[in-house]
């Protein structure tokens, strides 16, 4: 137990001191390592090495209060960086947190994201080990992820797919963009109640830890994540190792939830197969049957030399559109 006196909930972070702040969120994410000029991080097992992500979640562009809780950000902050640790094959250890706000922000809301982070880190047996505040005009979370890669196998990187390896993914595809499309649409108080989890796995999307550490000691040898857009992603692991990739439509095909979330807003679900991001689903190409908590989705092809055809379904190139080209972050 702490015996610092408990901050009033109702305050603002302009009305408390910095110390306050950073109080409040290691009060919310406790580390033992956290609360000196820098973390001291012990070394990974012989042969380690470190590897390290970052990446910003920015308050209308990424999320929205009105939809997240602040717990749901900080738990959305924690999983796109870890899972970009998890692509490579590592395992996270440590993450950073930047944290830019208003001073009109309530400080219960940075201590409800550092909350969010500290919960989903310490499913990985990691912790916010540092960081920094500052006024900003909106509110801005940024993680730095810290992670090790152990023995003496190479990372997974995105040019070490083959032809003749198939296609594996851990974890849901679509589900976030249905998820915000529903929001949009209806705002988290008028979510029709089926469709919720959707809603859920947009919010605070979800991966079971330490799966691409057990991808890479089970022969894996690419492995990237779905941030931006299933074809926008295999169209670089496509280009870097220079295959194309086949995909299987009956592997992929839109669940009886994401086909009910499609009637209901107009869309064709596959859009959000295709097109969406934010799953960080775990996608990786082996020569091996499919790790543990993995499934196939398609199959690796000799290269073609038309980039835009390189990733095909039941071989025949995917017509692209709008609604399947996937995330851009100046657009």
């Amino acid at each position: 137990m702490s015996d610092k006196p408990a901050l009033p909930t109702h305050r603002t972070l302009g009305e408390v001191s910095e110390r306050e702040v950073i109080q409040a969120i290691t009060d919310a994410a406790p580390s033992v390592i956290n609360g000196d000029d820098a973390a001291v991080l012990f070394p990974g097992q012989p042969n380690s090495r470190t590897v390290v992500a970052t990446d910003t979640l920015v308050e209308g562009r990424h999320f929205c209060l009105d939809w997240s809780s602040p717990e749901e950000v900080g738990q959305k902050a924690i999983l796109q960086n870890f899972a970009d640790i998890e692509a490579m094959g590592a395992r996270p250890t440590a993450a950073l947190l930047s944290l830019s706000a208003p001073p009109e922000t309530p400080l219960e809301v940075v201590r409800g994201i550092a909350a969010g982070i500290g919960t989903r880190a310490r499913r990985y047996t990691a912790e916010l080990v540092g960081g920094d505040v500052t006024k900003a005009n909106q509110l801005i979370v940024t993680i730095t992820a810290v992670g090790s890669l152990g023995g003496s196998r190479g990372p997974l990187t995105l040019d070490r797919a083959r032809a003749g390896q198939q296609l594996v993914a851990h974890g849901r595809l679509g589900w976030s963009a249905a998820g915000l499309a529903l929001l949009e649409r209806y705002g988290r108080a008028g979510i029709p109640r089926e469709l919720t989890s959707l809603v859920d796995a947009h919010c605070a999307p979800w991966l079971s830890p330490n799966r691409g550490m057990i991808a890479r000691a089970a022969g894996a040898s690419a492995m990237t994540d779905n941030s931006d857009g299933l074809l926008r992603e295999l169209h670089l692991l496509a280009q870097r190792s220079g295959v194309g990739i086949d995909l299987d439509s009956a592997a992929l095909a839109p669940d009886d939830l994401l086909v009910h979330a499609g009637e209901v807003l107009g869309v064709d679900p596959w859009d959000w197969v295709l097109g969406g991001g934010e799953d960080h689903t775990l996608l990786a190409t082996t020569a091996k049957p499919a790790p543990s908590g993995f499934r196939r989705i398609g199959e690796i092809t000799a290269g073609t030399k038309s980039a835009q055809h390189s990733v095909c379904m039941d071989a025949t190139p995917i017509q692209h559109s709008a609604a399947n080209q996937g995330w851009e972050s100046f657009q």
